[in-house]
């Protein structure tokens, strides 16, 4: 039991600027999944960080995703 909690800290630990991410989307005037793919669009200009931010947007919405279907 301890192990799956410790293999879920991970989410803990990657999100170092809670709400970043969703502020910039927000004063682009988009939603976090739109603003998400076009940032990862190639030749976007984005910082890495933002790029970071997005892919890390993404893979939780997947486990969101995948977590609910169970």
């Amino acid at each position: 039991m301890a192990r799956r909690s410790s293999g879920r800290r991970w989410i803990k630990r990657a999100i170092k600027r809670p709400g970043a991410f969703r502020a910039k989307a927000k004063r682009a005037g988009m939603s976090t999944s739109a603003y998400a793919r076009k940032v990862r669009r190639k030749g976007s200009r984005a910082s890495t960080r933002t790029k970071r931010q997005a892919a890390l947007a993404v893979t939780l919405r997947k486990m969101r995703r995948r977590r609910r279907r169970r």
